[in-house]
């Protein structure tokens, strides 16, 4: 087994110089059996909490590091995981942090580095970090307490206002109980809730699906319940959708972007798996995971297979379906608490472009859908722009569509009163339901005035 600090420092260096996912990079690791597994659950936290609190960590740095440019960025991110370890976790000594860093310093590097290292880490165990009270600007506090790019915070407070941003913002660094699906041909929820609190799991049933239940407390994936295909983990905010779009056993479905699948078997659940659900992705890999997926939950009306969403029309005829479902790739700046690295990477360029495809998809497959038929679009991201933006732009395109007003009437009880309610749809928030940030609404077809 290899030392897990060296390892998540890898992973960290990794991620930042490759861009890659967090979740992906970290279950390769974790799946290579080069990690002790009592360790596994360290690498997680430190690895995650590093990066999504990599601002704030900058800014406790910089007051103790005054000649950044010298150090090489595998020694800068060693500071910033330790200090991570130091001002957020309690369980691990601060002298025991301080050696580890060190001697990771001087495997890597010589002796001047692990100096440094040395020097830095211990001027902060004993002065403390610096108080970000000291930032005068409402923007930059708030950028540098929750570690958000500053231009990110400023479009939202344009959006929603300083207090609904800091609130998101402050969602974002902090945990989210994980949420489960029940497969309901073969459990019901009681039985799976009676089950999983025998196994010593803290579990509740959600109010956004009859079919869901939050894990507060205990690993889910290591419970017999998930290997045997009896739950699917899903935020509470995806399964909202599978409950919203209404479909019925014997409709005709379609999910025009449908990997991982969790919204097709969802929807293929509700249907008592019966009738047709064609499912489409743009890569073939991630169409056959939805393939698979449904395999595991023994449903068999999802046909998933490659397509550009853009050209659906060329492979079905027009008012094929009773219900077309677009959850329409987007920026994803409402699941930043599950993948940190999101809020860095992400521009007012790739908003404005993902707008464009959002747009052409729903354009593309309106056409496919029955009159009376029920669509519905949903995004995991908080931006106007790819939301109530888009919406608004088919609707002024299309005359012959309108907002669902019973979609409203529809929503379980506790959403109906939720600040992300206007005209065009819901924006759920990541604060009010502990879940992803999504947006989603329920389009019909209308008459054509005069």
């Amino acid at each position: 087994m290899n030392n897990v600090r060296e390892v998540i420092l890898d992973i960290l260096l990794r991620m930042d110089k490759d861009g890659a996912y967090s979740h992906l990079v970290i279950d390769n690791k974790l799946k290579s059996g080069k990690v002790d597994p009592k360790d596994e659950g360290l690498l997680t936290e430190i690895v995650y909490g590093t990066i999504q609190r990599k601002m704030t960590l900058d800014f406790y740095l910089d007051t103790f590091v005054h000649s950044k440019k010298k150090i090489a960025p595998w020694a800068w991110m060693l500071l910033r995981m330790s200090v991570y370890q130091i001002v957020y976790l309690s369980k691990v000594p601060d002298h025991a942090i301080i050696n580890e860093a060190v001697e990771i310093a001087k495997k890597r590097g010589h002796k001047g580095v692990a100096s440094l290292v040395n020097g830095v880490l211990r001027s902060i165990q004993r002065q403390g970090v610096p108080d970000t009270a000291t930032l005068t600007d409402t923007v930059d506090r708030i950028a540098v307490e929750t570690s958000h790019p500053v231009w990110l915070v400023k479009r939202w407070i344009s959006m929603y206002g300083q207090a609904l941003t800091q609130q998101m913002c402050e969602a974002n660094v902090s945990h989210k109980p994980s949420a489960i699906r029940i497969q309901p041909l073969k459990l019901s929820r009681q039985e799976a809730i009676r089950r999983l609190t025998e196994q010593c799991l803290e579990v509740r049933p959600s109010v956004f699906s009859e079919q869901g239940i939050i894990v507060d407390k205990g690993n889910i994936l290591k419970t017999e319940l998930f290997s045997s295909g009896l739950v699917t983990v899903q935020d509470q905010s995806s399964m909202l959708v599978g409950e919203m779009i209404d479909a019925k056993p014997g409709m005709d479905v379609l999910e025009a972007c449908s990997a991982p699948g969790g919204k097709a078997t969802h929807m293929a659940e509700k249907m008592q798996n019966q009738g047709k659900l064609y499912a489409y992705d743009l890569h073939k890999k991630k169409a056959n995971l939805v393939n698979q997926k449904a395999l595991e939950l023994g449903l068999s009306i999802i046909r998933a297979n490659q397509a550009d969403a853009r050209q659906l029309g060329t492979q079905h005829a027009a008012e094929s379906f009773d219900r077309i479902l677009v959850d329409a790739p987007c920026s994803g700046l409402g699941v930043i608490r599950g993948k940190p690295e999101i809020k860095y990477n992400k521009t007012l360029a790739d908003i404005e472009r993902l707008a464009t495809i959002q747009l052409e998809i729903l354009e593309s497959v309106a056409p496919l859908l029955k009159k009376d038929g029920k669509l519905i679009y949903s995004t995991c991201t908080v931006d106007q722009t790819e939301n109530e933006g888009v919406v608004q732009a088919f609707l002024h395109q299309n005359p012959n569509f309108a907002i669902d007003d019973s979609f409203f009437a529809e929503l379980p009880e506790p959403l109906k009163q939720s600040p992300g309610i206007t005209r065009y749809g819901l924006q759920i928030f990541p604060q009010s339901f502990q879940t992803d940030g999504f947006f989603l609404t329920r389009l019909r077809k209308a008459e054509v005035s005069g």
